[in-house]
């Protein structure tokens, strides 16, 4: 999955350096994930007695819960750098926008998915779950990862890069969802546990649709207009009216807001956690309002990113040449778009259809299917909800068809030419893009409520004229909002290795004997391990 993705974020490696820069950081990331992977499993294997998933259950009992705290630690680290979970996320907001738009549909619908199936089926299935503590770091890792992920995307300016920290938010509430079932199935309410389960898992499909259909609607943006940017986009709604269409539907979904087909599987996990504090326990009883706050907290700041991203880069006026000239993406797109958009309505209509498959899913792990939480089965549940929605649905399609009604006419029927006239203004003039919002002054006032955790840097450089320093020639103004976690965590750890290369380079000093001597002391201490294991 490394290897062929790492290809796929690589296509366009010649066009761009940035592509190659995310290639180095995502091809690092992908492979430390794989050394932790091998090492937990390797002491997991080596102190069950077996490799294969039933001999690691049969085995789990007679490992000691040291190794098996270890083994999750090295298994959640590696699986939650796969999803995009902070502070392993840096991988995701340099390779989803430099790969081709339909690579970054399928690696966030797809394969940042995988880290989740690989928790669960490591931390629930194999391990058959553990201590409290596991379990509230997963907790403490996903409220990280939705409210740090929401806030640079409601900062980003860049359309992708929006959407991959919005891919970073919503793993950050499936892995909330996750642990809160290991937390209850440690303090014994497994059927608390499968409902926190069966949602994280819902989300999961939710996720992977409308983040698909977001990044598609992106890529024919970017085919449109060859614009990422969205201080430069624009007017989209009436160049690309079906593909503004399918990105707020995606949208609605991405928010969380009903109709959309997220709501469901957020509120499904809001119902685990306020039923959850019924469970007996301090640290549930910290945990569980601190997660409620935190993911309602995410999908406030989500509702003002996808405002921002709709608002700004299709319905404002159109800031540059391309966005004015833009035109529709082509059929054979809107079709794979219709298709995702299709996918996004069945599962906010219909998502009763998944029931079956969720109580299936929810049971391979040990604890009690979608029956045993609900009374009636998880298929009914989803089914009610689906019920509470549909008259939010009927009013929705209403809408729509009035709103083609009145828009067909304008379209194909014949209108008398809008004739511009200079009316009684005030003095002020027609507006013109200058002064409508941008997505950086659109972003301003939350970053002005959230300065102290997202630190932005600015910049004013004033260039006076050359005849007199009180004549101002030119002013500019640079604002950068970067991943604060980067320069306080990898920087350091990269100067430090870096420095440890250079350092063993004298180590190298072009003396066979020197070198047969390195080989003769790691045989030796090879040895002495050995001795010391039997």
């Amino acid at each position: 999955m490394a290897l062929a993705s790492l290809l796929l974020v690589l296509a366009e490696h010649r066009e761009r350096a940035s592509v190659r820069q995310a290639g180095v950081w995502y091809a690092v990331m992908t492979h430390l994930g794989l050394v932790l992977l091998l090492a937990g499993f390797a002491l997991f294997a080596a102190q069950a007695g077996g490799e294969t998933f039933a001999a690691l259950r049969a085995g789990v009992q007679d490992v000691s819960p040291t190794v098996r705290g270890l083994v999750f630690v090295l298994v959640a680290a590696a699986f939650a750098s796969k999803a995009g979970a902070v502070p392993l996320h840096v991988w995701l907001p340099r390779a989803h926008p430099e790969a081709p738009s339909p690579v970054s549909a399928l690696m966030s619908a797809a394969m940042v998915n995988l880290g989740v199936y690989g928790l669960v089926r490591t931390g629930l299935d194999l391990l058959g779950g553990g201590p409290a503590w596991w379990w509230l770091g997963l907790i403490a890792a996903g409220g990280a990862s939705a409210v740090f992920g929401i806030l640079q995307a409601a900062m980003a300016a860049d359309l992708k890069r929006l959407l991959a920290y919005s891919t970073s938010e919503n793993m950050g509430l499936v892995l909330i969802g996750v642990g809160a079932s290991g937390l209850f199935a440690a303090y014994g309410d497994r059927q608390l546990a499968a409902l926190a389960l069966a949602a994280a898992l819902l989300h999961v499909v939710n996720h992977a649709a409308f983040k698909a259909l977001l990044f598609c609607a992106a890529g024919s943006v970017l085919r449109a207009t060859g614009l990422r940017d969205l201080d430069r986009l624009g007017g989209l709604r009436s160049k690309m009216p079906a593909t503004a269409g399918l990105f707020a539907l995606a949208a609605l979904g991405a928010v969380a807001l009903p109709p959309g087909n997220g709501f469901i599987s957020e509120w499904l996990l809001l119902q685990s956690l306020i039923h959850g504090l019924q469970v007996p326990g301090g640290a549930v009883a910290v945990v569980l309002p601190l997660s409620v706050a935190l993911i309602a907290l995410s999908a406030g700041i989500a509702a003002a990113a996808f405002v921002k991203a709709l608002g700004v880069g299709f319905f404002a006026r159109p800031r540059s040449e391309p966005a004015a000239s833009a035109k529709e993406a082509p059929p054979l797109m809107l079709v794979g778009m219709g298709l995702l958009g299709v996918w996004c309505a069945a599962l906010a209509l219909v998502p009763g259809l998944l029931g079956d498959g969720l109580d299936r899913a929810v049971g391979a792990t040990g604890l009690p299917g979608g029956e045993a939480v609900s009374g009636g089965g998880l298929k009914v549940r989803l089914a009610d909800v689906s019920a509470l929605l549909s008259p939010l649905w009927v009013v929705a399609a209403l809408a729509a068809a009035l709103t083609l009604a009145a828009g067909l006419p304008r379209l194909y029927g014949r209108r008398r030419r809008r004739v511009n006239a200079r009316l009684w203004d005030c003095g002020g003039g027609a507006p013109t893009p200058r002064m409508a919002y941008t997505a950086t002054s659109f972003a301003e006032p939350l970053q002005r409520v959230f300065d102290d955790v997202l630190a932005p840097e600015q910049d004013v450089d004033v260039t006076p004229v050359r005849e007199s320093a009180y004549l101002v020639e030119r002013v500019r103004f640079q604002r950068r909002v970067p991943d604060r976690i980067e320069p306080r965590l990898y920087e350091p750890v990269l100067a430090a290795l870096s420095g440890a290369g250079r350092a063993a380079r004298r180590l190298a000093g072009g003396s066979v004997h020197l070198y047969l001597g390195y080989g003769f002391a790691g045989l030796v201490v090879l040895l002495l391990v050995l001795a010391v294991g039997w």
